[in-house]
């Protein structure tokens, strides 16, 4: 296979995971931002014994790290922000997993280890292998 076909195949790899986990992370850094702290006790348990200035923070880190995925790419401005953004969002599941392993949650962590993958997967893919260019 040549090398222009490989490239091709990982953009189109690339994409697919941008795109899957800028909808997680808009969505669950969306929840975590704007719904009421009450309701959010009733699906996430380790919010009741959290700070809710916490809680927000990495809500809006989720948010923001969900755009960066997508924004800068698709707008082709400044577009090795989104393989900067995986990179956060590579930090935001590695405090993710020692957040939850601490308190005994083992039921969380193979899911901060496969989204920290992926964000890692769009961090080296963007920023080393298949960046996107600038317009030109």
């Amino acid at each position: 296979m040549s090398e222009k076909k490989k490239n091709n195949l990982l953009n189109i790899a690339l994409w697919a995971a941008q795109i899957l986990l800028a909808g997680m992370f808009i969505l669950a850094g969306a929840m975590k931002s704007f719904q009421p702290i009450a309701t959010l006790e009733e699906s996430l348990p380790w919010v009741a014994n959290t700070p809710s200035i916490v809680v927000r923070f990495i809500g809006i880190s989720e948010l923001l790290g969900g755009i960066g995925l997508l924004l800068p790419s698709i707008l082709r401005i400044r577009s090795q922000l989104t393989g900067y953004a995986a990179l956060g969002l590579v930090l935001v599941m590695l405090f993710a997993f020692v957040f939850h392993l601490s308190r005994g949650e083992y039921s969380s962590l193979g899911v901060n280890v496969v989204t920290g993958l992926l964000a890692g997967f769009i961090a080296w893919g963007r920023l080393k292998k298949v960046p996107i260019h600038p317009r030109s």
